[in-house]
């Protein structure tokens, strides 16, 4: 099988049912999700040592459900008998994120992305992730999507926030606060 087809060279591309330009709004939205998974997996190569182990496997699922959030967004007609990412899945996010940011100190200031290279890459893909969502959000103004997609990256890049700060922990480094940044987090005693 040869990886090139030539069938995009006058600026179209494959999608389920069709064919669409390359730079059309629905290639634009699963496209920022593939780009976002690479990131993924270059952070992923960066948790091989035993104490971030449960971050691989996160990482490497929210990988596979990536590619099923483009899945789902490459159809020209709607097909719901198709999707498969559903609610549960942000669901579960929501539970990882419970999950690690019990490790984390509290946060009353704005964080520069960084610290360890790891936190660092968390952050790059939580910037890729939200304007994965922009995309999506576009996608869905003018076509129906699997809402449980848009759903599903608003969630994931919450959870690259949380978790960028655990690898920071488990680094032992400190997040760096933004020197101007008010006191804008403040937890329930107030």
């Amino acid at each position: 099988m040869n990886i090139y087809t030539r069938t995009g060279d006058e600026g179209q591309t494959s999608v389920i049912g069709g064919r669409v330009r390359k730079d059309d709004v629905q290639v634009e939205a699963y496209g920022t999700i593939d780009e976002l998974n690479s990131f993924v997996g270059q952070a992923a190569a960066m948790t091989m040592e035993d104490h971030l182990s449960d971050l691989r496997e996160d990482l490497i699922q929210i990988q596979q459900e990536l590619f099923d959030c483009g899945s789902d967004l490459a159809f020209v007609q709607l097909s719901e008998d198709r999707y498969k990412v559903d609610g549960t899945m942000a669901e579960r996010l929501e539970r990882w994120i419970d999950r690690y940011e019990s490790e984390n100190p509290a946060l009353e200031r704005f964080i520069l992305p960084g610290g360890s290279a790891l936190a660092a890459s968390l952050h790059v893909c939580r910037t890729v992730c939200r304007r994965a969502e922009r995309r999506v959000v576009t996608l869905a103004a003018e076509q129906e999507i699997n809402p449980a997609v848009r759903q599903y990256l608003n969630r994931l890049s919450d959870y690259f926030f949380v978790v960028a700060r655990t690898a920071n922990v488990r680094a032992g480094v400190a997040d760096v606060e933004y020197v101007r940044s008010a006191r804008v987090f403040r937890r329930n005693e107030e």
